[in-house]
């Protein structure tokens, strides 16, 4: 029984777009290693920007930066 946990930012995924991503890494699973669909788990996880970090910084705080450097440059 496969579980594939797949956490993503809470960015406006939308419900067609996590259908996608389910019937997707179902379809891997069964291509690539033979597992059956009808026993495969896949959770998507939602987390919030401010919970999400990386190179010492919360992507929230890292997408604004690049907001306002974005706009400095135009």
């Amino acid at each position: 029984m496969p579980y594939v946990k797949i956490e993503v930012t809470r960015e406006g995924v939308t419900r067609e777009k996590k259908q996608q991503l389910i019937a997707g890494v179902t379809n891997l699973m069964s291509d690539i290693l033979g597992k059956d669909p009808n026993l495969t788990h896949i959770v998507l996880q939602e987390i919030e920007l401010d919970d999400w970090g990386f190179s010492g910084e919360q992507v929230s705080v890292l997408r604004e930066k690049s907001i306002t450097a974005q706009k400095s440059n135009s």
